[in-house]
């Protein structure tokens, strides 16, 4: 497409967009558009164009121009004019805008969904689906009522840029306003390492970007007019952590742009002038982190830049800072002084990579370091998080399970400020909590003729008392037993954070699991695994050895299982692979823990977090359920369930509850018979790089069940090593648990009694006949009428006509 047709549009808007030459970046891409809308709209120093202007960038001329029909005005940080009117699309339509440079720009869709004064159109009822430049931004999407900026950042290498609307079935698209303007190169890096390990760059060049939060500290909104790329930079009041632990602070005057460092296009000076800091004037030898939580969409990977300025009247050197993504280093005694030259007020920035998964949070730690002998400080000026697309080059998830789970990631502002708020009251009664336990300790203690911890010196290397719970151990000697938390004996990392080998004084080897510093989730979890494990021993459980909450520190310490985890044994490592008689062996000791859990005590115990990474496997491959942080007891006699928030493990969690919020025993099962199907395929649950329709553990083995296919799903290193009718009998229990509603799902106690029988099945010899029949041990004859061997003895025999059978035969009824 030639640039004539576009002349006359770009010498306009060259002429009318003014943009903050002498502040800042002038892009050579501006497109501005008032969809809609008849007149152009100035909002700051920016002018958005008209519906005649617009139209010459769209292919679809029969486009309708609505306004709203109510004249109230419409809070938007943006521009509320921009919002009264809209272009409303019935058919597939592109935006095409000529593109002068070549390199990232952004992409800004204004929604605002009101009733038109024609009535012709309620906006509210559109869905629809939005790309550009093959990646997929928004899919099936509905617009909140309250008005929404969604902003993306695309690298373009084509003289065109195309956006795409595609309404939904029965429905339509609009958009009220539309930006596509180019940014800095240096915006945006090439790439960014990764925090997890074993901490490679990730490419970002090849990826769209979606801004999920961009957060200015001091507890301040920055507004678009104060930016020079005209980004909105939100408040951090609602998302910290302990108010009464931070200070917001301001000294734009101090802050210098040096030729060497950050330019105002990278963060503005409202950023790099406030602040958010430990209150360490009253405290001074507080050891504590600034933290904050953001929920995100899970399954996604994001780009997340901090950025630093020292305004703290204090030498630059002497600021230095732990910095950590979910619960995960990022860069640890960074000197702020070093990497700026030691020019005091100089901005600073530093890019990470995180992978979020589970119940979708970011936590955002900044903690303080007695590196160098320096006071500890606790500080952050600005904060970005970035969505990055998956390898199919989407932005927007379509699987309805995902949208279920993380609808709570898309509440309002008011609603995580509330949550925040009401953190604090949570903190105080934990506290009390712990108070009575600890008291309770002592309590004990005293009666068994030892000596209460406080009347002991901090120094102490031994343990000290002994307790239902365990023993409380002192700071001091869990330093000496992971040599003072070496990185070298992590063994795992959780949300909890990581767990670490440790050995004690009396050569004891033992896991050593350390919450994440000031954790707003891990207080709790910390607290309820002690709790749950003080009430059971199981040879099926894992056993609790002791505790520590010395200097604010949540320290478990648990028997150390050789083998590690059930997952790792699974996919992922090159570990040996396990037999299929140890599969079932795992699985039955695994049934056994959580049976004992669901009905050892009055009310059920709900693990809530039953997943492969959560049964650990000691020297001789037992099975023992761990991680009990986000257990909860089950409903009272008289009730069915308990009404609670969704948590746990995406891929895992029972459907029934997810939407309706009621948790029962029969969650944990749905959540085993996934683990069960893990096994049996040796494959992730949610596996992104596979095909679409094999993304979702679940989901394929349901449509391979429907195909007759289900020898497809089996782990290679299985097939011809395992008995066709333990293997039958197998499927069929985790069917079973995988029941959409829960009274469909059989009680442990029946999964557990199937296991043990398909156990057996494995163990009898069956030989293949002339006949067509195999004698069995029981009545001689298979319940599929063909003959049954072990997989390896099926020669000649269609394995798509054994699992077809198998799955049309009548079932045992586990119920």
């Amino acid at each position: 497409m030639g640039f004539d047709r576009y002349g006359l549009v770009v010498f306009v808007m060259s002429t009318m967009c003014l943009m903050k030459c002498s502040l800042g970046f002038d892009p050579q891409d501006n497109y501005l558009l008032d969809c809609g809308s008849g007149r152009n709209s100035s909002v700051g120093d920016r002018i958005f164009l008209s519906d005649s202007f617009a139209y010459r960038f769209l292919s679809n001329p029969e486009q309708e121009s609505v306004t709203a029909a109510s004249s109230q005005p419409i809070p938007s940080t943006y521009g509320s004019s921009l919002l009264t009117t809209a272009s409303v699309f019935n058919k597939t339509s592109n935006f095409t805008f000529p593109i002068n440079h070549h390199g990232r720009h952004f992409i800004r869709l204004y929604f605002f969904p009101f009733v038109s004064d024609s009535r012709a159109y309620n906006l509210t009822s559109s869905r629809f689906s939005v790309s550009a430049q093959g990646f997929t931004l928004l899919k099936d999407f509905q617009p909140d009522i309250t008005p929404t900026v969604k902003e993306y950042c695309l690298s373009v290498t084509s003289v065109e840029l195309v956006i795409t609307f595609v309404p939904s079935v029965d429905t339509f698209a609009f958009i009220n306003a539309l930006e596509v303007v180019s940014v800095p190169d240096e915006l945006i890096p090439v790439s960014a390492q990764a925090v997890e390990v074993p901490r490679t760059n990730h490419s970002l060049i090849t990826h769209a970007l979606e801004t999920v939060a961009r957060i200015n500290m001091g507890n301040q909104t920055v507004s678009p007019d104060e930016d020079t790329l005209w980004r909105l930079w939100n408040s951090d009041g609602p998302f910290i952590n302990l108010n009464s632990l931070v200070r917001f602070v301001t000294n734009l005057s101090v802050v210098n742009y040096t030729a060497d460092g950050p330019s105002v296009d990278i963060a503005p000076l409202a950023v790099y002038g406030s602040a958010t800091k430990l209150e360490t004037e009253s405290n001074p030898n507080m050891l504590l982190n600034n933290t904050w939580f953001f929920n995100v969409d899970p399954g996604f990977s994001f780009f997340v830049r901090f950025h630093f300025c020292d305004i703290i009247k204090r030498p630059p050197s002497q600021l230095v800072l732990n910095i950590y993504l979910n619960s995960m280093s990022v860069f640890k005694d960074l000197n702020l002084g070093q990497h700026t030259s030691n020019v005091w007020g100089a901005p600073y920035f530093l890019d990470a990579v995180t992978r979020v998964s589970g119940n979708g949070v970011i936590s955002v730690s900044i903690g303080t370091s007695l590196a160098n002998g320096n006071p500890p400080e606790s500080i952050l000026n600005g904060l970005e998080i970035m969505k990055i697309s998956n390898s199919k080059g989407n932005l927007d998830e379509t699987d309805p399970r995902i949208v279920s789970l993380t609808s709570q990631s898309k509440q309002k502002v008011w609603v995580i400020a509330a949550s925040v708020a009401g953190a604090l009251l949570f903190v105080g009664v934990s506290g009390c909590l712990i108070f009575i336990l600890c008291r309770r300790n002592r309590r004990k203690t005293s009666n068994s003729g030892h000596s209460p911890q406080e009347n002991l010196s901090p120094n102490e290397s031994t343990i000290i008392s002994k307790s239902k719970i365990g023993y409380r151990f002192p700071l001091i000697a869990i330093l000496e037993a992971t040599d003072k938390f070496s990185e070298s004996l992590v063994i795992g990392i959780g949300g909890f954070g990581k767990v670490y080998k440790g050995t004690l004084f009396d050569g004891t080897t033992v896991a050593v699991k350390r919450g994440a510093p000031q954790s707003r989730q891990g207080l709790a979890e910390f607290q309820t695994e002690i709790e749950m494990l003080s009430q059971f021993r199981h040879r099926h459980l894992v056993s609790l050895i002791g505790y520590c909450d010395e200097r604010d520190e949540m320290i478990i310490i648990y028997e150390y299982m050789e083998n590690g985890t059930l997952k790792n044994h699974l996919y992922g490592s090159d570990l040996p692979k396990l037999s299929w008689k140890q599969r079932l062996e795992i699985c039955i000791g695994a049934a056994r823990g959580l049976h004992y859990l669901h009905t050892s005590s009055a009310k059920a115990i709900i693990h809530r977090d039953v997943k492969s990474a959560n049964i650990l496997l000691d020297e001789n491959f037992m099975a023992k359920v761990a991680d009990f942080g986000l257990s909860k007891n089950g409903p009272e006699f008289d009730q069915s369930h308990v009404s609670t928030a969704v948590k746990g493990s995406f891929g895992y969690l029972d459907p029934e509850y997810m939407t309706r919020q009621q948790l029962t025993e029969k969650s944990d099962v749905y959540s085993f018979g996934v683990v069960m199907f893990e096994i049996l395929c040796g494959r992730p649950v949610i596996d992104p790089s596979r095909p679409r329709g094999m993304v979702s553990l679940v989901e394929w083995v349901k449509e391979m069940q429907k195909k007759g296919e289900l020898e497809k799903i089996i782990d290679s290193y299985l097939v011809g090593k395992m008995k066709m009718e333990s293997l039958k009998k197998f499927v069929e229990i985790a069917d079973k648990c995988l029941a959409d509603e829960g009274i469909d799902r059989p009680a442990m106690g029946n999964v557990l009694w199937n296991l043990e029988y398909a156990h057996q099945l494995e163990g009898i010899e069956i030989k293949t006949g002339q006949t067509g029949q195999t004698v069995n041990g029981s009545n001689g004859v298979s319940s599929t009428g063909f003959a049954e061997g072990s997989i390896g003895d099926l020669d000649g025999v269609s394995m798509s006509r054994v699992f077809s059978e198998m799955v049309k035969g009548e079932k045992q009824d586990l119920r």
